[in-house]
């Protein structure tokens, strides 16, 4: 069972919609036992990093979700701010993350901003994968993904950046550990690329 995490933050029917595309039913619940009993579990989100992580917080499931995911080893995908969740701290709020990526979340920064780029980082980007990552088997030639973010995963664990994108200046779009990942982008709304990293998720982990 593929249950998407309800924590009052994102676009769920939309995930839900993609993985129906692909012939997956997805789950959509905040209730433990259902969590407990899931097979994957894919975390969405739109918006602050402070916000998030304080309704994660409120809606009281953390603890199933570490038992599940540091103690089971049951695969996740954090999509968007559900992936920067998934680091230590972010410079845009005070309230400590996840930690379960040894990363941070940080601003965009172009320094005087010669290009005079826009944040957020709103749109379609290309994106460089590390080909070993499973997220990307049999990925579409120059595949292209959705973003919508003012903020980027940041690392010093290079073997752990499976993708990169360019806006401004390279940044990671997405992380890999063990049974843990997360893209910086939008899957649900990347169209034949996303329903491909749905489907790899789904199959591959």
């Amino acid at each position: 069972m593929i249950v998407i995490i309800d924590y009052g933050v994102g676009n769920l029917g939309s995930i839900r919609n993609m993985l129906n595309k692909i012939g997956v039913e997805g789950v959509i619940s905040s209730e433990t036992n259902i969590i407990d009993a899931a097979s994957k579990l894919i975390l969405p989100g739109v918006g602050a990093f402070g916000y998030g992580i304080k309704k994660l917080n409120d809606s009281g499931i953390i603890k199933t979700l570490e038992k599940k995911v540091l103690g089971e080893k049951t695969p996740i995908l954090g999509i968007c701010l559900g992936a920067q969740l998934f680091t230590r701290r972010s410079e845009e709020g005070r309230i400590n993350g996840l930690g379960w990526f040894d990363a941070e979340t940080v601003k965009f920064d172009f320094g005087n901003n010669p290009q005079n780029l826009k944040i957020p980082h709103m749109g379609w980007s290309d994106v460089t994968f590390n080909p070993s990552s499973r997220l990307f088997t049999d990925m579409y030639s120059e595949p292209r993904f959705y973003f919508v973010h003012a903020y980027h995963l940041k690392t010093i664990h290079k073997q752990e950046i499976v993708a990169t994108s360019v806006y401004g200046h390279e940044f990671c779009s997405g992380m890999e550990r063990d049974n843990i990942v997360g893209v910086q982008f939008h899957p649900e709304k990347s169209h034949k690329f996303g329903m491909r990293i749905l489907k790899n998720f789904v199959e591959l982990y």
